[in-house]
């Protein structure tokens, strides 16, 4: 490392001014105690993309919270510059053996924020850290959405057999972060669901666990989102269609919670499916 990176990194994980508006590029690296050499795998990683918005403290939690996983390498990869003392908050809540890496290369790499990848969502984030993660086994996760405390777990097991496993999905309620019900339309697996005819099924990312040796092609999809999407945050379906040739299991549990937004396209069809339930999980508790 040279020196003038050195004190870029410096800037970014000291207090105070700086690590607020971490502009210059820099690595913050927490835990590791207990983890013994950092060379030797880690039983599982978690890739989360974020602009860090406040929401990803509590998706953090929700990673740090899973139970029966000895060694996890989580990697927080900026998507902008922002305020990393919240993540800095939660070293000591960090489980022993497990290492937290937030990394902000100096720029964005996703054309929303005025870099060249296409994909609104991240960039080649997701890409680049899965290649970087030092577990054969990836996990993703969005800093609006959580985890149960046996979603690693559950995956892991699930994935001993497969190329790639997925968990199934609680819908929750923006406004009260209540779940409304478990999705049994979109994210349910290969050849099932709404997708089944276009796309061959689908599974949200935030489900997903892939063996990154098996899955080397998907990896580079994350890059791609579909041809004619205004969003361009449709990388996701690239990746599934990597998949679909790849032996993929489920751990047969609702173990992820996603926010639902109200504007995607989608919202019409699910608030007809949900039915009151949606209004339930709206309701602030008395």
């Amino acid at each position: 490392m040279t020196a003038e990176a050195a004190r870029a990194t410096i800037r970014c994980r000291a207090d105070g001014e700086q690590e607020k508006r971490p502009v210059e590029p820099c690595l913050l690296t927490l835990g590791g105690a207990g983890a013994g050499p950092l060379q030797r795998p880690f039983d599982a990683a978690v890739v989360m993309p974020t602009i860090l918005r406040p929401s990803v403290v509590d998706a953090l939690r929700s990673v740090l919270a899973q139970r029966d996983v000895e060694r996890v390498q989580i990697l927080l990869g900026l998507d902008r510059p922002g305020d990393l003392a919240p993540v800095r908050a939660l070293e000591p809540e960090l489980p022993s053996g497990w290492l937290l890496q937030a990394l902000w290369p100096g720029y964005s790499t996703s054309v929303r924020h005025g870099g060249l990848s296409p994909a609104r969502d991240g960039g080649v984030l997701r890409c680049v850290l899965s290649h970087l993660a030092h577990s054969p086994h990836v996990a993703y996760l969005d800093d609006d959405n959580w985890w149960q405390a046996e979603h690693l777990r559950a995956l892991l097991d699930a994935v001993r057999d497969a190329d790639w496993a997925y968990s199934y999905r609680w819908f929750v309620h923006p406004d009260t972060r209540r779940p409304v019900c478990v999705d049994q339309w979109e994210s349910v697996g290969v050849g099932r669901g709404i997708f089944r005819e276009r796309f061959g099924g689908f599974v949200d990312p935030n489900c997903l666990m892939i063996d990154k040796r098996r899955c080397a092609a998907a990896l580079a999809r994350w890059n791609e989102p579909l041809e004619g999407d205004p969003k361009a945050m449709s990388a996701d379906r690239n990746v599934f269609n990597e998949l679909l040739s790849l032996l993929g299991a489920p751990s047969g549990r609702p173990t992820t919670f996603y926010v639902l937004d109200p504007t995607d396209g989608m919202h019409p069809f699910r608030l007809e499916r949900m039915g009151p339930a949606w209004d339930q999980a709206g309701r602030a508790e008395s």
